[in-house]
């Protein structure tokens, strides 16, 4: 078996390369959370390079994403070693030490909003705004139709698939529609980045919550997500078309 081969210590500079990009290689194989980062800091990148960051500030971000990667890597490092010394028995320094670790990608990662954030937004928020700024002309009526249609949508589908209850379980998940619904509202009424962030995290922290109890699967929460997002986002626009 792999696990019962011995260990050979890298004879010169290539094959301890080769070894670290396999322990790269494995870590984004394994762990889910990696490869996000990986996708994220990828598309981050692209977007810097769309912008044309000054230097410094592509250097600043640049580091800011090495940083959260390195932190996530250590983190993987440090779990599977734990679970090499203790296996499936449980010990509460063990649960300290990977809570540790994870806390230290957490860190990294706020690291990498803020700085994120800092030189992103100026580039961004601007033109956002002055993109939604017709949309805010509406009256705030426009929010209540869109809800009410997404509320008719999901007791619809509801009632197609034949699953869970109009309060309970069921595709599509009812309390990700409304929550990203009333997101994309505050978005096109508020045009606040702060706001429009934070009242993101609500509609997260919400889906997540069904997630975790167990009353809807990924796809059911996601599909709901994206059916309150859409109808709220297409009703706007048709305000908005009419209004013209």
């Amino acid at each position: 078996m792999e696990e019962d081969k011995e260990l050979v210590k890298p004879k010169n500079v290539f094959e301890s390369l080769n070894c670290a990009i396999e322990g790269i290689i494995y870590a984004v194989r394994h762990q889910r959370h990696i490869r996000y980062f990986f996708a994220i800091a990828a598309v981050a990148l692209l977007l810097s390079l769309v912008l044309n960051l000054p230097e410094i500030e592509f250097v600043l971000f640049s580091i800011s994403i090495v940083i959260l990667l390195f932190a996530e890597l250590v983190n993987t490092a440090i779990e599977t070693t734990i679970d090499i010394v203790c296996g499936k028995r449980y010990h509460a320094l063990a649960k300290v030490a990977k809570d540790v670790s994870a806390g230290a990608v957490l860190m990294s990662s706020i690291g990498v909003f803020i700085m994120s954030y800092i030189i992103f937004s100026k580039y961004l928020v601007e033109p956002f705004s002055l993109g939604l700024q017709t949309a805010k002309t509406f009256a705030a009526h426009v929010s209540i139709v869109a809800l009410l249609i997404v509320l008719i949508s999901v007791v619809a589908a509801k009632a197609y698939f034949g699953k869970g209850t109009p309060l309970h379980g069921g595709m599509p998940s009812g309390h990700a529609a409304v929550a990203f619904s009333l997101w994309a509202s505050v978005v096109l009424l508020s045009l606040d980045p702060v706001i429009t962030l934070l009242t993101f995290i609500m509609a997260i922290m919400v889906s997540q919550s069904r997630l975790i109890a167990g009353i809807h699967t990924k796809f059911e929460i996601f599909l709901g997500a994206l059916l309150g997002t859409g109808f709220t986002f297409l009703i706007f626009y048709i305000f908005s078309a009419i209004s013209k």
